[in-house]
This record gives structure tokens, C-alpha cells and sequence, in this order.
């Protein structure tokens, strides 16, 4: 009645199939055992990326000069989601992106930072996120951005040692 405990019987045809099913069951407990510690969600769909994006490039533009540089190009690197998502469905990724850009300026400007919409990852569409149910954990979000951030430092790191290490010879 009260389980502590279960286990489950995973079939596949070969062995790396095998595999596959069992690092999917994994990523899948891993996901739900997130969402239990932090019960936070964040639309799914490129549409959370393309909300910062539009916030990060509407703060770099009250910007001037230099100041504003990092802040646009952090906005454009947030698009990269998105911008895959129509990649992979086969649509104009020019234009689904420019529209998601454009719907999620206007809900920005409007005063409305609960935007839900992103792309539809089966028809290339722009939909609602809340209305297709599709949400993914805030912290893996959030872990994610702050890796990407940390390995883009790093690199300009290691650029500023090359770069120095040259001039120096």
C-alpha cells in the first residue's frame, strides 16, 4: 500500500537501445525530481529566452555608448533557442523569429512580462505555452543561463591570456 520503493523493467531491441530508454528514464526522474524541490516552471518553447532576450535588448537600448554592447549581445544569445526550435521544424526561422521577437516587444511594452508565447516544436507555429501545457523547471533554466554565462567568461578569459601572451613575445 505504501511503497518505499519499485523498480522497473526496461526492454529494448538491442542493446544500445537498451541505453537509450534507460539514460531517457533517468533524464525523466531527474526532471520530475527538480520540479519536486523547486516547484517553479517556466514556459517551454524558446518563449522564457525570448522573454529575456527582449528585456536585455530594451535595458542595453537606455543604454549609451559601450555600456549598451553586453547587454545586446547577451539579448542575441538568448534567441538561439528559439531560433532552433523553428530550425528544427522546418519553418522560415527568419520569420517566426522576428514574430516572436515582435509579440513578445509588445506584450514587454504593454507592461505584461507573463508572455507566454514560444514555437511549437511538432508545426513550427507560435502558440500559447500555458494553453499547450508546456513548462520546463526553473532551475534547470536557471542553471543553464548561469553556465552559459560562466563558460562565455572563461573564454574571454583565456582569449585575454592568448592575446596577452602574444604581445608579450
Amino acid at each position: 500500500d505504501n511503497p518505499k520503493a519499485c523498480s522497473i523493467v526496461l526492454r529494448g531491441g538491442s542493446k544500445d537501445v537498451l541505453n537509450e530508454v534507460e539514460r531517457n528514464l533517468q533524464d525523466a526522474m531527474q526532471v520530475v525530481r527538480n520540479v519536486v524541490y523547486n516547484p517553479r516552471l517556466l514556459p517551454g518553447g524558446g518563449a522564457t529566452e525570448m522573454a529575456v532576450s527582449v528585456a536585455l535588448r530594451k535595458q542595453g537600448q537606455a543604454l549609451q555608448g559601450i555600456q549598451q554592447a553586453p547587454f545586446i549581445a547577451v539579448g542575441e544569445s538568448m534567441e538561439v533557442i528559439p531560433r532552433t526550435l523553428a530550425q528544427n521544424c522546418g519553418v522560415s526561422v527568419i520569420r517566426i523569429v522576428t514574430e516572436l521577437r515582435a509579440k513578445h516587444a509588445m506584450a514587454y511594452d504593454a507592461g505584461n512580462t507573463k508572455c507566454h508565447i514560444g514555437i511549437n516544436g511538432m508545426t513550427g507555429e507560435l502558440v500559447d505555452m500555458n494553453d499547450y501545457g508546456i513548462w520546463e523547471p526553473f532551475s534547470v533554466k536557471i542553471q543553464t543561463i548561469k553556465t552559459a554565462i560562466e563558460n562565455a567568461c572563461m573564454i574571454l578569459r583565456i582569449d585575454d591570456i592568448v592575446s596577452g601572451s602574444k604581445k608579450a613575445q
